[in-house]
């Protein structure tokens, strides 16, 4: 079975998605640090509001722009990348990426100031972008059109449904089409009667309430806006498109319980539908087998006590050992079903490590073992 360098070779674009929990910061940053040893110039993107990302690559902080990581870092921990290779990191904020696109499309100075000092815009920014989804994808899309990095890595958002990433862009589109918005902006028949003395004495209940004048806010915010709508619409085109594009892959990363997996399997088939690059799963935290058979407890028990000497240790040892190996089995079936539904394609097996990653020393840890085939991955596990 393939390596992950392998699978992403001559890719520009990384994508890791997947449900919540399974590890796609870890990999990410992973797959992120071993590139960048292999002479790559590498940023991996996150938004992990625990701050994760930030800690395991020894930044005090990450921000809306990328920051290099201290090559001195790597090398203590024997990572001396090749030439031309640096790992950068950021962690997005979807806020202040929304406010760079109402800049870039806004007509002027002055109509980007309307909007961005707009109280109705400050209060909805976040549903206008239609998600940090989609946000994340802009920003992707931004630091791709720039050419600064040989590779992205993008760590998706945490989400309970992964297939919000695939959808992000069309959500903002069918936004900005939307009949009511488009009521908004080009007010006609009863909308026009609406927005005129039918509702003078409501809005003046309502500004005394929240203590502005709401429709004048509105009636600003949407002509402002209306000036953007045929940048808006085209960008979000443009990321949609960068999302199939052969410079793209998508590697699903989950855990190897009953759930993940079947929500690997979905993902997948959403990502062939939608026509996407799929390049292969990534299964975090996996019990290897050590054996091709059920251990038999008191059978072990005797073989651990001729060295131990410690009868009552060695029958709990053995126990340990059984029950490791009823997990390993549900591992192996699980993983086997999605090794069946992909058809052939790379299913890269982490196993379950003793400590939690927190730094590049664990990073290191885990290319162990994204950057090998299976036959040596297997040997390692469990030896």
């Amino acid at each position: 079975m393939a390596s992950v360098e392998s699978i992403i070779e001559g890719r520009e674009i990384v994508i890791c998605a997947g449900s919540g929990g399974v590890g796609k910061t870890t990999t990410s940053a992973a797959i992120a640090l071993g590139m960048a040893a292999r002479g790559l110039k590498v940023c991996v993107l996150t938004i992990d509001p625990a701050k994760r990302l930030a800690d395991s690559l020894g930044l005090k902080e990450l921000g809306n722009e990328a920051s290099k990581v201290n090559p001195k870092l790597l090398r203590e921990q024997g990572v001396n990348p090749e030439k031309g290779g640096e790992l950068w990191a950021m962690m997005l904020d979807a806020k202040e990426t929304f406010d760079a696109l109402v800049a870039r499309h806004a007509e002027d100075a002055e109509a980007r100031d309307r909007v961005l000092n707009n109280r109705i815009y400050q209060q909805i920014s976040g549903a206008l972008a239609g998600s940090q989804e989609y946000m994340a994808m802009e920003k992707l899309f931004e630091l791709h059109s720039e050419g600064r990095f040989d590779l992205l890595v993008l760590d998706t958002p945490p989400s309970r449904n992964a297939l919000d990433f695939l959808d992000a862009p069309q959500r903002l589109t069918q936004f900005i089409e939307g009949k009511s918005l488009q009521i908004f902006i080009r007010p006609t028949g009863f909308a026009a009667r609406v927005a005129s003395r039918g509702t003078g004495v409501a809005l003046a209940v309502l500004k005394r309430i929240v203590g502005f004048d709401l429709l004048a806010d509105l009636s600003e915010f949407f002509t402002a806006f209306s000036g953007m709508i045929d940048g808006f619409q085209d960008r979000a085109h443009r990321v949609s498109s960068l999302l199939a594009d052969e410079r793209t892959c998508f590697l699903v990363i989950c855990g190897p319980q009953g759930q993940p997996i079947d929500e690997a399997v979905f993902f997948h088939s959403k990502l062939v539908e939608n026509r996407m690059n799929f390049g292969g799963a990534v299964v975090n935290r996996v019990r290897y087998r050590l054996g091709t058979q059920k251990p038999k407890v008191k059978d072990l028990a005797r073989r651990i006590d001729s060295e131990l000497d410690d009868e009552d240790l060695s029958e709990r040892l053995a126990r340990t050992l059984a029950e490791y190996d009823v997990l390993a089995v549900r591992d192996q079936k699980n993983i086997q079903v999605l090794t069946d539904t992909l058809s052939g394609e790379p299913v890269i097996r982490i196993p379950y490590l003793d400590t939690d990653v927190h730094d590049i020393a664990g990073l290191c840890q885990i290319n162990e073992y994204l950057f090998i085939d299976e036959e040596q991955r297997v040997e390692k596990a469990i030896s």
